[in-house]
């Protein structure tokens, strides 16, 4: 597995892991719910063909406290764009998963210049009483990995602690991201993103689980209807939420087709 190379910058004044692989054009990757506390084979199909430029957002993984001064929806959106423009990604092509597909969209509909292609994977920000999303914070423990991958193991190994570490660090920075997750979309992920997807130009690719157990397949068909740019969307079988977890080449591909 790649060992990319890490960065940091300073996000209102709280340093955020970046991480840097590959060759080529840049790819920029926002993660998903529960963020990337390890490099994971996803990125390294992605570092195959281009150069990925994977920010952590505040509050998750690598992005230490950054979480505890935003306190409304814009404070996150404008944290992260200075993000993607410190990282070197303004105007890159850009991916993001669940939470981190929000904030990808967000950026491309705000900043059009910002973003040239855009891929989502099952991306947060909508809401519909009539079909929601299943919120992961009303879950038992045991009961996560299995709505959020296809195959809970998946989920298991990306949160499982290194072998011979001996700190509460470990844990403390997993909860700080499901923590940092529900500051910035609690309850229910309801952003009201929809009015502001049809200022999104870039062409997009929107990416679904076919096991999905968070984000309702509805959603892909409201997003691609309200996108004013070109827009395609793919089904992965075998794929949960975190499609790209359960299903990191078939995810890769796809995105690194639509960016070519």
């Amino acid at each position: 597995m790649t060992e990319p190379q890490v960065f940091s910058v300073e996000i209102n004044g709280f340093p955020t892991r970046v991480w840097q692989a590959g060759a080529g054009p840049k790819l920029g990757f926002l993660a998903g719910f529960g963020g990337l506390p390890r490099w994971i084979p996803f990125l390294d199909a992605l570092a195959r063909d281009r150069t990925v430029v994977v920010p952590s957002l505040p509050g998750h993984p690598g992005g230490d406290r950054g979480h505890t001064v935003l306190d409304s929806h814009l404070d996150w959106v404008l944290a992260v764009r200075e993000l993607l423009q410190k990282a070197g990604l303004a105007g890159a092509d850009l991916a993001g998963g669940s939470v981190g597909g929000s904030f990808a969209a967000e950026a491309a509909a705000i900043w059009p210049d910002m973003v040239r292609r855009l891929a989502l994977i099952a991306p947060w920000g909508l809401f519909d009483e009539n079909d929601p999303a299943t919120d992961p914070w009303a879950q038992r423990a045991p009961e996560v990995p299995g709505l959020l991958c296809a195959d809970p193991e998946r989920w298991n190994q990306l949160k499982a602690e290194p072998e011979g570490a001996n700190s509460p660090e470990w844990t403390i920075e997993q909860t700080r991201a499901a923590e940092a997750a529900a500051r910035a979309f609690w309850p229910l992920g309801n952003t009201r993103l929809a009015k502001r997807l049809p200022l999104i130009k870039a062409p997009t690719l929107l990416i679904w689980g076919a096991e999905d157990r968070v984000m309702p397949r509805s959603c892909a068909d409201r997003f691609a209807n309200a996108i004013t740019g070109r827009t395609e969307t793919v089904t992965i079988p075998g794929a949960g939420h975190l499609a790209e977890l359960d299903k990191p080449d078939e995810i890769a591909a796809a995105i690194l087709r639509w960016t070519a």
